[in-house]
């Protein structure tokens, strides 16, 4: 059945060359394949993330794809800030904000939106990298 079949994150944008901008030049992913002007696909580690044209794209109000980051998500929050990119703030229940990072348990995690609302998340769940 599925649980052994790779997935893929899947992103809907009103402008794919808008969106190839940002994905390419801000979050750094490097295409892997296109079809047209209707869809782009990129590898981010082991992954995939297909970006793809529509009508409805930015109606989902929940995150749409989640970077695990293994290491300091603080310098990787520091290099996407630096590119530009402007951090969500949300306040959950039991959330300490650093900074743009939520502390959340042993969780610490970032959102951030691509130019069509899409939510887009970077989480490190590992203890070390959690701050007293």
């Amino acid at each position: 059945m599925l649980g052994t079949r790779d997935v893929v994150a899947t992103i809907a944008v009103r402008d794919l060359a808008a969106a190839r901008r940002w994905y390419e030049g801000k979050l750094g992913l490097a295409p892997v394949s296109t079809e047209g002007d209707e869809a782009v696909t990129y590898r981010a580690g082991d992954s995939k993330l297909l970006v793809y044209r529509s009508q409805f794209a930015g109606t989902n109000k929940a995150t749409a794809a989640t970077w695990t980051i293994d290491g300091d998500l603080d310098a990787e929050v520091r290099a996407l800030k630096a590119k530009g990119i402007t951090f969500e703030h949300y306040n959950f229940p039991d959330v300490r904000h650093e900074g743009d990072v939520h502390v959340i348990g042993d969780m610490r995690a970032a959102w951030l939106a691509d130019p069509d609302g899409n939510i887009l998340a970077l989480v490190s769940a590992r203890t070390s990298d959690v701050r007293s």
